[in-house]
């Protein structure tokens, strides 16, 4: 018996024009570790097809989901302080640009979802639920006051399980309830080169960010590996409480991800190292007027450090004219 023959509707194919229109803007903010991004077209990506499709076949604002923007490293070598400061400001400025250009080719236009992550892992990253709840208001008000609202809302812990329950019990109850177990993660470290190196990467930013650490630099290496796998665990339950919210939501990562993989890795603004966020680092304005993030260390080599409503904002490499970044 034949199968019966299926057929594209004249919407059915102008939803696929349109998904891959958006995808193609979402190309050159791709972050990955791959070396032949040259190849890069948006046929590589079905899994970001299907899901802006979904959107567009309704006629609906596309939302993307991305976690981040938990906190502020707690290595002063990286960082000013806890507090966001003009790395995030300009992060916040290219993803409200991006759903601006989507709008463009898409009239409902895009919205954009900042999953905050520092609550769920922050006791093993050694960041206190203080200095994370200040980071996050602060991320609120600088989104409010830099008019970037209609098109960028956040979501963290403190949006589920009720307001009764402590931070702890929020991180015990997903870490619990949601993700691998370590075996499993340990398991698939071992056979998926892409975890392998997301697990390396995190064991670095341990080690780097682990400050008064009194014991051997081979005990703090294997500490750090212990804290990374813990670190990957509970993303990956923050990664499927968000999915259980906003099942629909077009997943992106901050993190490098390759063709193929549910997320899409988006690189938020210019950066040396691949792994490079604004959460680790400070911003360079260079002598060309562009931007660049590194640690706090070395952009004191390049520039002198510029202050905005009474805190540290950035750097201006030395030999600048004097500027005022808006």
């Amino acid at each position: 018996m034949s199968q019966p023959c299926s057929i594209s509707t004249p919407k059915t194919l102008d939803a696929e024009r349109t998904a891959h229109r958006i995808l193609a803007l979402l190309l050159p903010y791709r972050r990955t570790l791959e070396r032949d991004t040259h190849l890069d077209t948006t046929d590589a990506f079905p899994e970001q097809l299907k899901q802006l499709g979904e959107f567009i076949r309704n006629g609906e604002q596309v939302i993307f989901s991305v976690p981040g923007f938990p906190c502020k490293s707690p290595n002063p070598d990286k960082v000013f302080n806890h507090l966001p400061d003009q790395g995030e400001r300009l992060a916040l400025r290219s993803l409200h640009s991006l759903c601006l250009e989507i709008e463009k080719v898409y009239a409902p236009g895009a919205r954009l979802l900042i999953c905050s992550d520092g609550h769920i892992f922050g006791d093993v990253i050694g960041v206190p639920d203080e200095h994370i709840d200040a980071y996050g208001d602060e991320l609120r008000a600088m989104i409010r006051t830099e008019g970037l609202s209609d098109h960028l809302g956040t979501f963290d812990l403190r949006d589920v399980y009720g307001p009764d329950l402590s931070y702890d019990e929020k991180r015990r109850t997903a870490a619990e309830n949601l993700g691998p177990s370590v075996e499993e993660l340990k398991a698939e470290v071992r056979s998926n080169e892409s975890t392998l190196r997301m697990y390396r990467g995190i064991t670095r930013f341990l080690m780097e960010d682990t400050s008064g650490w009194q014991g051997s630099r081979s005990a703090l290496q294997r500490e750090s590996r212990r804290r990374a796998y813990e670190v990957i665990l509970r993303s990956r339950a923050w990664s499927e409480l968000i999915a259980e919210c906003y099942p629909r939501n077009v997943r992106l990562s901050i993190h490098p991800q390759n063709r193929g993989e549910v997320k899409f890795g988006i690189r938020l603004l210019e950066a040396g190292d691949a792994w490079m966020t604004p959460w680790h680092s400070v911003p360079l304005l260079r002598t060309d007027g562009t931007w660049e993030l590194m640690h706090r260390h070395e952009a004191r080599k390049r520039g002198r450090e510029v202050y905005r409503d009474g805190r540290p904002s950035h750097f201006v490499a030395v030999g600048d004219a004097v500027r005022r970044a808006s």
